[in-house]
């Protein structure tokens, strides 16, 4: 039996290979649908087209059903991992489905947990309003629900774009679309471009349909500050002209006046039970961000253990589909294919270098701005904790302050409360910082009645 957690594409991909070599597989969704965040799609009482929110909706649909007839996988949706070990080469993990817990030991899996929208604190970013573009992007493909009537859409990535294009369709007012960094940097990552055609019809097929309702992409621009109205909603935010490093540009500040911002930076792996099963991580060079180590097989660190999709490093739904791929034969003992892998992910590598964040989006930070959203801590109290009371460290700065041990765990915050306290102390964050940030014993939520009920082995 092959387990797989994660049902977005790398997981639906890793299913479908590994049960086609002839395995028994059991795919394990925290969702109530399969698709993952990719493929978010609506219940079938509710009746639109959802081909206009996912110009991929079709071959997601079509992957789905292949999942959902195949004889050798099991589908458990509405199930959380909450917990995962790794002893003696059988991974343990602890799921949650309706208010029973069950434990699944395994000496085959394929961990799938993709990644979420990575976030930059700003003044006003907690205020009712403020979103990531993937907040506003699952309330309408997985709900069929407007986030709001005038939107600006703000960050970095070509993720904007698909984004905007769902908003525009479905009547939204799309009012402001901000892109950070600059056209021309896709310059030096031309031959990577060419090599993959298909996104540059992709991307094309966006600004056309954007420039139907009327939509710019206004680039070398970034939302630095957010404004709440008399209701305490927000009501416009302050768009600036950035510098290549994120410094703002003065003179260059106006007002947009909107209810709803979406903002994102590109995304964060979901490493909380990579974390747990003591996979080994790495910080990348291109983003700073952590991933899991694979082998071109995608395996692990820990044997029986393979990784694929964003957990590996960000790259798309393509490099995804791929991964998992590679991973499902790989864990069925079957051969596998890793040229198509290794194309995409060159692509995968020039989007990181095209779509970087600059180090001085924390110039557009004030004393008063709140850096974990959760323990409101601000910046002014993490500079005390550094300044004053002398913490050199992400992890004695979380001590002193309860930043990142909140309700998420330091999901939203993790990340750049790292890259605060390396300016203020001077000291670069280390490797073992971050990767210790998103390191949870707890991987999921779950509710103290439900952990009580857990029987207790010696």
């Amino acid at each position: 039996m092959i387990t797989v957690v994660g049902a977005g594409p790398a997981g639906l991909a890793a299913a479908l290979s590994a049960a086609n070599a002839g395995e028994s597989v059991e795919l394990i969704e925290s969702g109530a649908r399969l698709g993952g965040q990719y493929w978010r799609n609506l219940p079938n009482s509710i009746v639109v087209d959802q081909q206009a929110l996912n110009h991929d909706f079709q071959s997601g649909k079509v992957l789905r059903e292949k999942v959902q007839a195949h004889p050798n996988i099991t589908v458990l949706l509405n199930t959380q991992v909450w917990r995962a070990s790794h002893e003696e080469g059988i991974s343990i993990l602890h799921t949650i489905s309706g208010g029973t817990t069950r434990e699944i030991r395994t000496n085959k899996l394929i961990l799938a947990t993709g990644a979420y929208d990575r976030t930059l604190p700003f003044p006003g970013w907690d205020i009712p309003g403020v979103m990531t573009p993937g907040g506003v992007q699952a309330l309408l493909k997985g709900n069929n629900v407007k986030a709001g009537k005038k939107i600006v859409i703000a960050g970095t990535g070509p993720f904007l774009l698909p984004v905007a294009t769902g908003l525009a369709k479905y009547g939204v007012d799309v009012v402001g679309l901000f892109e950070a960094n600059r056209l021309r940097r896709w310059i030096w990552q031309l031959p990577a471009l060419l090599n993959n055609i298909s996104a540059i019809k992709e991307g094309a097929s966006y600004l056309h349909t954007l420039r139907k309702f009327k939509v710019r992409v206004q680039r070398g621009y970034a939302v630095v500050e957010a404004h709440s109205g008399s209701d305490g909603n927000l009501s416009a935010v302050t768009v600036a002209r950035v510098k290549s490093d994120f410094s703002v540009i003065e003179g260059s500040q106006r007002k947009v006046v909107c209810d709803v911002a979406a903002i994102g930076w590109g995304f964060t792996a979901d490493l909380s039970l990579a974390g747990n099963l003591g996979l080994m991580q790495q910080v990348s060079l291109l983003d700073g961000g952590t991933y899991v180590v694979v082998d071109e097989h995608q395996g692990t660190s820990q044997a029986g253990i393979f990784a694929a999709g964003e957990i590996t490093g960000i790259g798309g739904s393509k490099l995804s589909l791929a991964e998992g791929e590679i991973a499902g034969s790989a864990a069925a003992g079957s051969e596998t294919n890793t040229s198509k892998k290794r194309k995409l992910a060159k692509f995968a590598s020039a989007l990181l270098r095209t779509y970087p964040v600059g180090p001085n989006w924390q110039s557009w930070l004030k004393p008063e701005t709140t850096i974990c959203r959760c323990e409101e801590v601000t910046l002014e109290i993490i500079e005390k904790s550094v300044l004053d009371l002398g913490a050199t460290d992400s992890r004695t700065v979380k001590l002193f302050t309860r930043c990142g041990m909140g309700m998420c765990q330091g999901r939203i915050c993790g990340r750049s409360v790292n890259d605060v306290v390396a300016r203020i102390s001077g000291k670069p964050a280390s490797d073992a910082d971050r990767v210790s940030s998103a390191a949870r014993p707890i991987a999921s939520p779950i509710l103290l009645g439900e952990l009580a009920q857990i029987p207790i082995v010696d």
